[in-house]
């Protein structure tokens, strides 16, 4: 089966055909974001880490971000996107920028947040100043969040569809709150996490 065609600049993300949904989902790393125009899913695991939900819902077009850290432009020393968007600024405004590249309209945008767990004593604080940090940001540019899902001891998964803006949402089990923790520490993800436990939301 043939996977759905990526936009430019996005064809480093992984994507894998589900024949459950029937759809290309592409899978999010932390620091990277992804956006389409197409009739797919866009997936991510998060734990103290931040995840926008964006889209233009008049015409299908959107995208979701993976942040780990809020941090001011002149703390970042580094100038690639893959290094950049790691960062809350510059992964909101690369998002929004992107969506507006293909047609999206400040007055239509949709927004849904998700993350931000307490899931470890050692990173208990960045969570919530990723929560902090992403109201912010988003009140600042005039912007109003639809629906939110934060904070909390768990870690989240969530499955996305840009075209409708409806959010799946997983809150995984406790026992896998180190095992989180320690990926995103070092920002390397595992491929998957298992699905057991915790409740699905339609948002």
């Amino acid at each position: 089966m043939n996977l759905a065609h990526s936009l430019p600049g996005f064809e480093h993300v992984n994507k894998f055909f589900d024949s459950k949904s029937n759809s290309t989902i592409a899978k999010l790393q932390p620091g990277e974001f992804y956006v389409t125009e197409g009739d797919e899913f866009i997936t991510t695991t998060l734990g103290s880490c931040i995840a926008a939900c964006i889209t233009d819902k008049n015409i299908g077009v959107g995208g979701m971000n993976h942040f780990m850290l809020p941090i001011k432009a002149s703390q970042c020393n580094g100038n690639s996107n893959e290094l950049v968007t790691r960062y809350g600024t510059y992964a909101m405004e690369h998002l929004i920028n992107e969506i507006f590249k293909y047609g999206g309209s400040r007055r239509n945008l949709e927004i849904k947040i998700f993350g931000g767990g307490k899931i470890n004593s050692s990173m208990s604080a960045v969570g919530q100043k990723n929560i902090i940090f992403v109201k912010k940001f988003l009140c600042d540019e005039g912007y109003t969040v639809t629906s939110e899902d934060l904070g909390d001891i768990y870690p989240r998964k969530i499955k996305y569809h840009p075209r409708t803006g409806k959010v799946l949402l997983k809150r995984l089990p406790s026992i896998l709150c180190e095992e989180i923790a320690k990926r995103e520490e070092s920002l390397q993800f595992a491929n998957e996490v298992p699905d057991e436990g915790g409740e699905i939301d339609l948002f």
